[in-house]
């Protein structure tokens, strides 16, 4: 439910979270005083403070797109894969042969394929050669595929509380060729409202959408889009060899796959407007979601509800309570591991993935809780093993 409201200069924000940290609030306020900004800015309950906007946020616009609106990773977002293995017939050794696999075959944190992929793999829906700043990067994306980045970005497997059912599951995005298209239309909104007198807010530079430029973002973060799920898919597709290896009869439903940083021509209450989404994820009634927590807690796949009030969204994750230097700072090793393994959660994290450990995150449960009239939860997993890219 919506917990608070709080005004800029020409609109409300709503929010669906209690508490909400300074510098997270002043972006939200410089959002709701966009005089482009439709509505009311949509909030949700695992937001913090981002570039520009805030992580968590949901921006509806007339006649303009931000490319910061949208964030650096375009198309990062979540897939998912359930197994018919039962998590109780699973040894230690199956899981480890499976993480041993995953490691082998996917480059992990700033690594990258050694080999270019085939071509195939590609997003077939957009010419790529009619893409301006795009067309040059054919070489980078191929050895970008099937990788899975560092960060907050993981590949997981877990097991259903209710049904004790494996599944797997994969965060990650567009890797660094998404973050440069992010950069350089971002760089070009700056120069073209600086030539405009353009009045702007920190990080929230924007280009008109009927211009040329302002085109061609759109269509290169679509094809980015499409970028990072080829990503996730060449991925899961060796979870899946990883999972033949040790179960050589395993059996896999069709994959889930939801993005959480991208933007939409979308209708709602009765305009066509640009729906930006920044770390949050459509969900629109009976569409399904995905929703994670951090690597030592529950993730969740939810079925949306529809409500207007969040132009048909919901939270991409449990969210940042601290921030990374924060945790670095604060947190102990020792103890975010041993919390782990008691859960017995395979992990192997380090002193450099410090910034990812669970109590850097907010409680998934909570951010859950808080957004009852956005999803309804179907499924509730928790973590046998993970594998970060740190």
């Amino acid at each position: 439910m919506i917990k608070k409201v709080v005004m800029g200069t020409h609109l409300p924000a709503k929010m669906w979270l209690d508490d909400v940290e300074d510098s997270c609030l002043a972006q939200i306020i410089n959002l709701a005083s966009l005089p482009f900004a439709f509505k009311h800015i949509a909030i949700m309950p695992d937001a913090h403070a981002g570039k520009g906007m805030p992580i968590g946020g949901v921006l509806a616009t007339k006649g303009v797109v931000v490319p910061n609106a949208v964030g650096v990773d375009i198309g990062c977002g979540m897939c998912s894969v359930k197994t018919n293995l039962k998590a109780s017939d699973l040894k230690r050794c199956d899981l480890t042969g499976v993480m041993s696999y995953i490691r082998k075959t996917i480059p992990l944190g700033f690594d990258h394929q050694l080999k270019a992929v085939d071509e195939s793999r590609l997003p077939a829906d957009i010419d790529l050669d009619t893409l301006p700043f795009l067309k040059d990067k054919k070489g980078a994306m191929l050895k970008e595929i099937g990788t899975l980045g560092g960060g907050n970005h993981f590949i997981e497997i877990q097991r259903d509380t209710a049904t004790d059912d494996v599944w797997a599951m994969i965060h990650s995005g567009s890797r660094h060729v998404g973050l440069t298209v992010a950069n350089h239309y971002n760089k070009l909104a700056e120069y073209w409202c600086e030539r405009w007198f353009a009045d702007t807010l920190p990080g929230l530079a924007f280009l008109p959408i009927e211009t040329e430029v302002g085109k061609d973002y759109m269509r290169e973060m679509d094809f980015c889009v499409a970028l990072a799920f080829a990503n996730r898919k060449a991925m899961m597709e060796r979870v899946m060899e990883g999972f033949r290896e040790v179960r050589p009869g395993v059996e896999f439903e069709p994959m889930i796959n939801i993005a959480h940083n991208y933007a939409a021509w979308e209708n709602h209450f009765g305009q066509n407007v640009i729906v930006h989404r920044k770390g949050a994820t459509r969900a629109r009634a009976g569409e399904i979601g995905i929703i994670p927590g951090s690597m030592g807690t529950k993730s969740y796949i939810v079925e949306g509800l529809g409500n207007p009030e969040s132009f048909m969204s919901c939270s991409h994750g449990a969210g940042r309570r601290m921030s990374r230097s924060e945790a670095f700072r604060t947190l102990s090793l020792k103890q975010e591991c041993a919390a782990m393994d008691a859960k017995g959660i395979i992990h192997g994290m380090r002193k450099n993935g410090l910034d990812e450990a669970p109590s850097a995150y907010k409680d998934i449960d909570q951010v859950i809780a808080l957004e009852s009239d956005l999803v309804r939860p179907i499924v509730e997993l928790a973590p046998l093993a993970v594998v970060k890219g740190d």
